[in-house]
C-alpha cells in the first residue's frame, strides 16, 4: 500500500472539526479491505456536535493500538496557501494539504505499515492490532477519544499498548518521542470596582489598576523550577479587555484571560489554589473562572517508548529525545488505559498555511511503524 496515496485521499476529505466529510468512512473501507473488523460509533452530548469515531481491530490476544484523529483545524485564508488546502498536491517530493502533518499523514503511514506487516506475516501473527480514530481532537474533545475508550472497555476489550501518531518530531523525523504532556488551564479573571472621573481617582475604585496588579502578581511569580521530565510550569496572558469608550472615566470592570501550562508537580486543583493565593492579597472583588483542557501526565520511560525508540534508531539511525513539551493531545485520556508513547511526523508546519510533509518522511515513518509491529510481535 502507498502511504502517500492514502494520505492524499484523506486530505481531500475536508474534515474540519466537527465535520467528518468522508474521512473515517474512507479509512474504514481501507481497513476492512485489509481484514480489520471495524465499528463506527457516533457520540452525542447536548451543546456539542455529534462526532463520528472508528475502532478497528484485527487478530486476537495482545492488543497494540494506534490512536489518532482525522479532524483538522480550519485552513484559514485561501490566499495564504499555494494550492487548495484540501487538494493533497504533491510538488517537488513534498505532500501539501491541511492534515498532512497533523495527522492524516501518520494515519496513512500506520495503515500502510499494517498492510505490509500483514502481507508478510498473515493474520495469525500472535496478537492483535487496533485503530482508535476520532473526529474530535482539535476542538472540545467531548465526543471523541474519551468516550470511545469507555465504549471499548464496555465491550470487554483491552488495550495493552498504544502509539499515538501526533506530529512529535521537531527538526528531523524521529528526533523526539513524547512520554507525557503538560496540563493546560485557562483562567478568566474579572475584576470589579467603582466607576468615577479620572480627575477624582480617590472617589472611585479603578478596576483596571487592580487587574494590572493581579496580573503582575501572577506573571512575576515563579510557579516551579521543572523536573527531570518537565520544563518549568508557565503562565501567559492572552487577552486584556476593558472596553472603555472614553478617556476620562475610571472603569468599574476589567477582564483578562490567561493560560497556565503545568507539569506533573501540579493538578488543575492545586494550580487554582496557587492562583488564588496570589490574587487574594491584592484585595477587592474579583471572579476567577477556570476551564481545564487537560491534566498533566507522565508515562515513565519503559517498554513502549523503548520499542518506538529502537524502531527509530533501526530505520533512521537517530536516537530520539523523550519529551513532554508541546500542547495537549488525546494521550491525556489514553494513558489511563495502557502505557503509550506519542510519535509521528514533523510538527514544523502543523496548523500553518501550506502544511506539508516530505514524501521521504512518509516512507520512513511507514517503515518505522512496521518495525514497531515486527518488534512487538516477534
Amino acid at each position: 500500500m502507498d502511504a502517500t496515496g492514502l494520505a492524499q485521499r484523506l486530505i481531500r476529505a475536508p474534515s474540519v472539526t466537527p465535520e467528518d466529510a468522508g474521512a473515517i468512512p474512507l479509512l474504514r473501507e481501507t481497513l476492512e479491505g485489509m481484514g480489520f473488523t471495524c465499528q463506527t460509533v457516533t457520540f452525542e452530548e447536548p451543546g456539542h456536535a455529534p462526532i463520528l469515531n472508528l475502532y478497528a481491530r484485527i487478530g486476537s490476544g495482545r492488543n497494540l493500538c494506534f490512536a489518532g484523529h482525522t479532524d483538522v483545524v480550519p485552513p484559514g485564508e485561501r490566499a495564504n496557501w499555494s494550492d487548495d488546502p484540501f487538494a493533497g498536491v504533491v510538488k517537488n517530493g513534498t505532500l501539501y494539504g491541511r492534515g498532512a502533518a497533523d495527522m492524516k499523514g501518520a494515519i496513512a503511514c500506520f495503515t500502510a505499515a499494517c498492510a505490509d506487516f500483514l502481507g508478510r506475516r498473515g493474520k495469525n501473527f500472535g496478537g492483535s492490532i487496533s485503530f482508535l480514530i476520532t473526529g474530535d481532537e482539535e476542538a472540545a474533545a467531548v465526543n471523541g477519544t474519551r468516550k470511545l475508550l469507555d465504549w471499548i472497555a464496555a465491550r470487554g476489550e483491552k488495550l495493552d499498548a498504544c502509539i499515538v501518531g501526533e506530529p512529535t518530531s521537531a527538526e528531523k523525523l524521529g528526533d523526539m518521542v513524547k512520554i507525557g504532556r503538560r496540563g493546560s488551564l485557562n483562567g478568566t479573571l474579572t475584576v470589579h470596582g467603582v466607576a468615577g472621573h479620572t480627575g477624582y481617582p480617590h472617589l472611585a475604585d479603578n478596576a483596571a489598576h487592580r487587574l494590572v496588579a493581579m496580573l503582575h502578581a501572577l506573571i512575576a511569580a515563579t510557579i516551579d523550577q521543572g523536573n527531570a521530565h518537565f520544563d518549568a510550569s508557565s503562565l501567559a496572558v492572552s487577552t486584556i479587555d476593558i472596553g472603555n469608550p472614553t478617556t476620562n472615566v475610571i472603569p468599574s470592570r476589567a477582564r483578562a484571560v490567561f493560560n497556565v501550562r503545568f507539569n506533573d508537580q501540579w493538578s488543575s486543583q492545586t494550580i487554582e489554589e496557587w492562583l488564588r493565593q496570589k490574587l487574594d492579597p491584592i484585595g477587592g472583588r474579583y471572579e476567577l473562572e477556570i476551564k481545564v483542557s487537560g491534566e498533566s501526565f507522565l508515562v515513565p520511560p519503559g517498554p513502549v517508548s523503548d520499542l518506538v525508540a529502537r524502531s527509530i534508531e533501526k530505520v533512521v539511525k537517530r536516537k530520539p529525545a523523550l519529551s513532554t513539551t508541546g500542547g495537549t493531545s488525546d494521550a491525556r485520556f489514553i494513558h489511563h488505559y495502557c502505557p503509550l508513547a506519542e510519535f509521528g511526523l514533523l510538527n514544523l508546519t502543523a496548523h500553518k498555511a501550506n502544511e506539508n510533509v516530505p514524501l521521504a518522511d512518509l516512507a520512513d515513518l511507514t517503515t518505522i511503524y512496521r518495525t514497531v509491529l515486527e518488534l512487538y510481535f516477534p
